[in-house]
C-alpha cells in the first residue's frame, strides 16, 4: 500500500518520494562534511598519511623561519632601520621565506602549495610569540587547507629597544655579551630632563635576551642571587615592560606583558638617578638611589623595584 500526502498546493506526493528526498539530503551531508573533513582535519586514513607527514614537517620549518624573520628585523633595527609596524615587518620577511620553502616542497613533494602569515601575536609568556600561518597543499585528490599556529621563543635574540631608542643619539655600541652605552645615555636622559645623567656615563645592559630562572624575583634579595642575575644578565617578566615586538619599535612601555631588564651604571659618586630597570629609563623615568654611592655598579633603584626584587634599603 502506498502512503499519500497531499501538499501545501494541493499536489499529492508519495510516501516513497519523500524518503528519497530526505536520503538524498542526508547523502549530500555526508558528502560535504568529508570534504570539510579532508581539508581543514587533514584525517588520519591511509590516503593522507603522505599529505599529513607535509604539513607537519612544514609545521616544524614554520617555527624555525619564523625566529629567523624575527632575529633578521632584530638585525635592521641595529642596523638603523625605524620599525612603525614589527608584525608587518616580521610577515614580509617570513612570507618570503615561506615562498622559497613552497618552490622547495613542490619541487621534492610533487605538491602544490601556498602560504600567507596571517598574525603575529603575544603569548602569555612574553618569551614566546604565536605565528599563524594558512596553508593549502593539494596532490593529486588529495587537499589540506587550514591555519597552523606555531610557537617561537625570542630567547637568545638580541634585545632590540635600547638600539630602537638611541639610534639617532652617537655612541653606542655592543660586544657578544653586552651593550654599552659610553655617553649616548647620558645624552638621551640630559634631553629628557633628567636629574643627575651622569649616573649613566659608562652604563651596560644585556645583549641577549635570556629568561631570569631566580623566580619568585623578591628572591634576588638572597645573597649573591641579584649580583648573579646582572652577570648573566636575565631578562624578567613584567607588566610594565614592554613585550619584544614593541621593543623592536622602540616603545619603552606597551600594553602587554613584557619584560624588563636592568641597566648597570659605572659611576661613583652619585647618589640618585633615574630608576635602573629599562622601562624606568626609556620612558616612565622616576628616580631611584643607590644605597652605597661609592659602588660603581650598585643599581639606583626606587622602592617599587626594591621590594618586587628583595632588595631593601
Amino acid at each position: 500500500m502506498k502512503y499519500l500526502k497531499i501538499d501545501s498546493k494541493g499536489n499529492i506526493i508519495t510516501g516513497t518520494t519523500v524518503i528519497l528526498i530526505a536520503s538524498l539530503i542526508l547523502i549530500l551531508i555526508f558528502v560535504l562534511t568529508s570534504m570539510y573533513t579532508l581539508e581543514n582535519e587533514n584525517t588520519d586514513s591511509i590516503a593522507n598519511d603522505n599529505l599529513k607527514y607535509i604539513v607537519n614537517d612544514y609545521n616544524r620549518n614554520l617555527e624555525v623561519l619564523s625566529r629567523d624573520s624575527i632575529a633578521e628585523v632584530t638585525e635592521e633595527v641595529y642596523h638603523g632601520k625605524y620599525i612603525f609596524s614589527s608584525e608587518r615587518e616580521i610577515k614580509k620577511v617570513l612570507n618570503k621565506k615561506l615562498d622559497d620553502k613552497n618552490k622547495e616542497y613542490e619541487k621534492k613533494y610533487g605538491v602544490s602549495i601556498s602560504s600567507n602569515v596571517l598574525s603575529i601575536k603575544n603569548t602569555d609568556d612574553p618569551i614566546n610569540l604565536e605565528v599563524t600561518t594558512h596553508l593549502k597543499i593539494s596532490k593529486n585528490k588529495d587537499r589540506f587547507s587550514g591555519n597552523l599556529k606555531s610557537i617561537t621563543s625570542v630567547e637568545g635574540l638580541k634585545d632590540p629597544l635600547p638600539y630602537a631608542i638611541l639610534t639617532p643619539y652617537s655612541g653606542i655600541w655592543h660586544d657578544d655579551k653586552k651593550i654599552h652605552y659610553g655617553t649616548t645615555l647620558t645624552t638621551y636622559l640630559t634631553a629628557h630632563g633628567i636629574d643627575k645623567p651622569e649616573g649613566y656615563l659608562g652604563a651596560t645592559s644585556p645583549l641577549i635576551i635570556k629568561k631570569c630562572p631566580y623566580d619568585p624575583y623578591i628572591h634576588h634579595g638572597d645573597g649573591d642571587t641579584l649580583q648573579n642575575c646582572l652577570k648573566n644578565g636575565y631578562f624578567h617578566e613584567s607588566a610594565d615592560g614592554s613585550c619584544y615586538l614593541c621593543r623592536l619599535e622602540g616603545k619603552g612601555i606597551c600594553p602587554h606583558y613584557g619584560f624588563e631588564v636592568f641597566i648597570v651604571p659605572h659611576c661613583v659618586g652619585v647618589e640618585y638617578s633615574v630608576s635602573g630597570s629599562d622601562h624606568v629609563v626609556f620612558h616612565d623615568r622616576y628616580p631611584g638611589h643607590k644605597i652605597n654611592p661609592e659602588d660603581p655598579t650598585e643599581l639606583f633603584l626606587d622602592v617599587a623595584h626594591r621590594t618586587k626584587y628583595g632588595v631593601l634599603v
